[in-house]
């Protein structure tokens, strides 16, 4: 999908009436269901080979990460590092990108070596970390008080990543470093599609007029490029909207393409996030029912009414991500099609990246 533009047409009104109502309608069950049964709390760590663990250091053979298994007793009965200080850490590769929703420590067996209180970081290749965070600030764990009981934490928020490192902040004064740890989680389902800064993803609805009250759209993205159009809509009337990052912002641009309204009334710009160019994935969430638009970035929400004739979007456009294929057509030839990654992008409960990988 690199370098060309993929159009999904739909010929029929009847046909994409119905493929939107039965989509949405197994959507919102499966949502349902797994809001029941959704369970994503599997033993992670146990089964790992010892090529999976890794650290800053070891006291000795015996002390090595891969002996850090919860409940384990194998060589000295957990890892310990070198030397006790703040610039220690144990690594584990969970094989592939993972959706983590807990972890457990213990301290060395049988011994004075556990950590009272830790960080978190989590990365997709191993080289580019990033540190877990609650409550809008980087989070410590508090962890053992003994050698052998096990300190439990469900997550807040769970983590999508294949390598985590544990970094002890404080331990035991009376002994040293020792971790024996635990990771919950399962496997992570997801559609990812690479953009170059040359193509776009083009989503084409059928030329007739139809009315939907509530517009979702929903998209992970990830990139290292400060600049780029993530998400364009044309309507037929001239009104379009924009969701492009600038600088590391991420943008939303709202242009109602209404000659009644009032110059300073037709055209919105909302601006969420910073740094998002950073290589990590950002989560964006759209929302728009009649005129009041929900715009998310990661965890941060901006509530807004759209004014005009904004109370229904009809869906004879293109929505286009990774750019515009028409730049000339809104104006836009100055702006950069985005260079990077997409995963899981949902248009109205339709998984868009599955339906051109199918068409």
């Amino acid at each position: 999908l690199l370098g060309a533009s993929v159009n999904v047409n739909m010929d029929s009104v009847t046909e994409i009436f119905l493929k939107l109502l039965f989509l949405l309608s197994v959507h919102h069950q499966l949502t349902a269901v797994a809001g029941n049964k959704y369970n994503c709390d599997d033993q992670l760590v146990s089964a790992l080979p010892q090529s999976s663990f890794s650290s800053s250091s070891e006291l000795s053979s015996s002390h090595s990460p891969g002996f850090a298994r919860l409940n384990r007793r194998e060589g000295a009965g957990g890892w310990s590092p070198l030397v006790s200080n703040k610039y220690q850490w144990l690594q584990i590769d969970l094989g592939e990108r993972t959706e983590i929703t807990a972890v457990a420590t213990q301290g060395g067996y049988g011994s004075s070596d556990w950590v009272t209180s830790y960080l978190l970081m989590f990365s997709d290749s191993g080289r580019n970390w990033k540190q877990y965070r609650q409550e809008e600030s980087i989070w410590a764990f508090s962890g053992n008080t003994n050698a052998d009981s096990v300190v439990y934490y469900k997550l807040q928020h769970s983590i999508k990543a294949r390598y985590l490192r544990f970094v002890p902040l404080d331990w035991n004064p009376n002994g040293r470093i020792g971790m024996r740890i635990e990771v919950y989680g399962c496997t992570y389902r997801s559609e990812v599609i690479g953009f170059d800064g040359k193509s776009c993803l083009i989503y084409t609805l059928n030329k007739k007029l139809i009315n939907t009250l509530k517009d979702v759209i929903s998209l992970k993205f990830k990139t290292m490029q400060s600049d780029g159009i993530l998400l364009h809509r044309e309507g037929q009337n001239g009104d379009h909207f924009t969701m492009e990052l600038t600088k590391g912002k991420l943008s939303l641009l709202i242009n109602l393409g209404d000659t009644k309204t009032h110059s300073s009334n037709a055209q919105i710009n909302i601006t969420l996030g910073s740094l998002l160019d950073d290589q990590h994935w950002h989560t964006v969430h759209i929302e728009h029912f009649n005129n009041q638009v929900n715009f998310t970035v990661d965890k941060h929400t901006h509530h807004f009414h759209a004014k005009g004739e904004f109370s229904y979007l009809d869906l004879d456009y293109e929505l286009s991500f990774g750019g515009i294929p028409v730049p000339e057509k809104s104006g836009t030839s100055s702006r950069r099609n985005f260079h990077g990654c997409f995963e899981n992008i949902y248009y109205n409960g339709v998984n868009i990246i599955d339906l051109a990988r199918r068409h």
